[in-house]
């Protein structure tokens, strides 16, 4: 049985999911946080092995976390949502819209997309950054408390690092020196993922990367001829996880994506209930009672 994730639950609306990337936690969308709230019912969750989300037995992969962040959408009475994510979260998103799970996503620099010399480099990267945060770990809540010392911890994440909160120092100790998963997420959810079926996501996509973003290179466009109808937007100072370099900007493009999700018929959300309703059981008796009387009519 897959395990339900640690969440918050604010506001009220149209239901919205926050997935953060690796190397966060759902701290990392505490500058918009409120913002979000007043418009959506805002569920805002750690990932596996991250907070107080237990780790996963099975390889963490993009869809097995997927899993997990639907038993948690299930748990919760819960079906379709909006989903904002970043980066790792903007990948698990990506992977939602596919099964038809998800309203609209707006995915901010996913992941799954990159070269293998830029997923050696990325992997790299993040493998140092755990090192370094996990010996640093008793620092990082002193270093939270000043605009220099969240600058010296997140400038590799953010293009306006010395604006952010110390939730999201924090955030970035949960997701780097405190992941109970980290090194089995980073092979398996980022190294050898590859995206599949994205010719079945149905709901609007819109594709966002920080223009300061060195983490995620180029292949944030790269989904744009493989994802139907999606649309891509780019950030003006803003870096790999720019929920505190452009909140009010992220905010309007989450509702903008939303609107874009109508009701018709054929749309995933339609679908979506289709596929999860249970059979109406004096309906199916009068369908086979038709198809009988037509057999004796022939």
């Amino acid at each position: 049985m897959t395990p339900s994730l640690s969440l918050t639950r604010t506001g009220s609306g149209e239901p919205l999911l926050l997935l953060h990337g690796m190397g966060s936690s759902r701290r990392d969308f505490t500058a918009m946080a409120d913002l979000l709230a007043e418009r959506f019912d805002v569920l805002d969750v750690d990932l596996p092995g991250v907070g107080r989300s237990p780790a996963l037995a099975p390889r963490p992969t993009v869809a097995v976390l997927t899993d997990a962040v639907e038993a948690t959408l299930d748990a919760a009475g819960v079906g379709q949502v909006h989903v904002l994510g970043n980066s790792l979260g903007a990948r698990v998103a990506l992977e939602l819209a596919v099964r038809g799970r998800a309203r609209s996503v707006v995915a901010i620099a996913p992941s799954g997309l990159n070269l293998p010399r830029e997923r050696v480099f990325q992997g790299a990267g993040m493998g140092l950054a755990r090192v370094v945060l996990r010996t640093a770990a008793p620092l990082i809540e002193p270093l939270s408390r000043s605009a220099v010392g969240r600058t010296t911890l997140l400038a590799p994440l953010k293009a306006r690092a010395w604006s952010t909160s110390p939730e999201e120092a924090i955030g970035a100790r949960e997701g780097f020196a405190d992941s109970r998963d980290f090194w089995r997420t980073l092979l398996w959810g980022l190294l050898l993922d590859v995206p599949r079926g994205l010719d079945r996501i149905d709901c609007p996509v819109t594709l966002v990367q920080g223009v300061a973003d060195w983490v995620a290179s180029g292949q944030t466009v790269r989904y744009l001829p493989l994802v139907p109808h999606s649309r891509f937007q780019p950030l003006l100072w803003a870096g790999h996880a720019p929920q505190s370099d452009r909140p009010r900007t992220i905010v309007r493009l989450v509702e903008d994506t939303a609107r874009r999700a109508g009701q018709p018929a054929e749309s995933s959300a339609f679908r979506y209930e289709q596929r999860n309703r249970a059979p109406d059981i004096a309906s199916v008796k009068r369908a086979s009672q038709a198809g009988s009387a037509d057999e004796k009519v022939v």
